[in-house]
Parts: C-alpha cells; sequence; structure tokens
C-alpha cells in the first residue's frame, strides 16, 4: 500500500496525472471600468448580429463579456452587474469556446467571485451545440458562445412559483449586458431562445438542477 501511495504521489508531483475536468482555473483580465464609447451611443447602435468574420477573440474580451453578464461588482455582499431578487443570484453562466486566444476549445464555466474560468469538457462543441439549437448558422460561425443557465430553486425557495418569473427577468438583464458590452468592444451577438434543452445540457453537460435559458453567440462583425 505504501509503495502504491508513493507511486501517485510521484506521478502528480510530476504532472503526470493530470488534474479532472472543473478542476483547473484559468484566471481571466480584470475587467475595464471604462470604455471607448458612452452608454447612450451602445443603447444606440445595438443591433441583433448573426454573422461573423472567422477571427478569434481574445481573452480580454471574454473577460470583460462574461464580466458584463454576471461579474462581482461589490465584493462585500457579492452584488453583481445584474439586479437579482432577493440577491439569490441563480444564474449560472457558461461558455463553448471554439476560438479565443490564449486558452484552449473546450465548454468552460465561469466564476464570479474568481473572475476565473473553470473546464467542463475539452474539445470544441460548436458543432455539437449547433445541432442542439436548431442549425442555426450564428453557433457555428461564433468563436465563442455564452450560455446563460439557471438554478430555479436558488430563487423559488424563497419567491415561490412566482420566483420563476424573477429568474427569467434576471436572464433578460444580463442578456442586455451581453448585448451591450459587446457592442461596446466593437463585437456582434444575438439572444437565441430556440434549442432543444436538453440537448444543450448534454452538451454542457450541465448538472441535473441547472437548466439552459439563453445562448449568445458572440464574435467579430
Amino acid at each position: 500500500m505504501k509503495i502504491i501511495i508513493l507511486i501517485f504521489a510521484f506521478l502528480g508531483v510530476f504532472g503526470v496525472l493530470k488534474p479532472a475536468w472543473g478542476e483547473e482555473r484559468i484566471p481571466l483580465p480584470a475587467p475595464r471600468e471604462r470604455g471607448q464609447y458612452s452608454l447612450e451611443e451602445v443603447l444606440i447602435k445595438r443591433r441583433s448580429v448573426r454573422s461573423f468574420s472567422n477571427k478569434a477573440l481574445t481573452l480580454e474580451e471574454l473577460s470583460q463579456l462574461l464580466f458584463a453578464a454576471q461579474g462581482i461588482t461589490e465584493k462585500r455582499y457579492g452584488f453583481r452587474t445584474a439586479p437579482s431578487a432577493g440577491a439569490l443570484y441563480p444564474l449560472e453562466v457558461y461558455v463553448v469556446v471554439g476560438e479565443v486566444e490564449g486558452i484552449p476549445e473546450g465548454v468552460y464555466h465561469y466564476l464570479p467571485r474568481e473572475h476565473a474560468l473553470e473546464m467542463v469538457l475539452p474539445g470544441d462543441k460548436r458543432e455539437d451545440l449547433f445541432r442542439s439549437a436548431l442549425y442555426q448558422e450564428a453557433i457555428k460561425e461564433a468563436p465563442v458562445t455564452i450560455v446563460i443557465c439557471a438554478v430555479y430553486e436558488r430563487t423559488t425557495r424563497k419567491y415561490g412559483e412566482r420566483g420563476i418569473r424573477y429568474v427569467h427577468m434576471e436572464a433578460g438583464h444580463a442578456g442586455q449586458n451581453i448585448y451591450l458590452q459587446a457592442e461596446a468592444l466593437d463585437l456582434g451577438t444575438v439572444a437565441i431562445g430556440a434549442f432543444y434543452d436538453e440537448a444543450v445540457a448534454r452538451v454542457l453537460d450541465l448538472p441535473k438542477d441547472i437548466v439552459p435559458l439563453y445562448l449568445f453567440p458572440v464574435g467579430k462583425r
């Protein structure tokens, strides 16, 4: 038994045994607090974009988009960029990465408190997500798709059935933040709600209590 323990310790020290998916953390660049456009300008410019160039996103751009969706704006109480009924924060954000400079292809889970990503699954899953979303080309073309998901129970245990409405409102708040931040970065996105829930959940390897609500393919125009 001692010999087996020593072998596993040796393999771990020298990196032969890799961490399981979900254990690896990728820190994101700190989000900027000022951009080149005013809020009024991006509100006027905001449009849905369904066609993208083949250029990769930068890690800084992805960082800014995720911060806009669910980033922490007040560390003591954990307040976020989007309002939440009772500050219960039922949303979980996942990212299907195809082409982002500096990180491998894969499915990632955004960690707001750490402003970091954890890998859920390796590999380019855009084709799988494309099929799960009724073959909408924007999903296939975009270098990344941000997926807003929800754990309804976080809100319904306090507000009952009406909490479902509050969760959907919150998803809308986060979605508009993604739209506006994309516009401020000279990127394009489109909100997609037409997809097979169970198929998307399988692509993302979601736990059973997490439900996908919204897809946002994002890319350069």
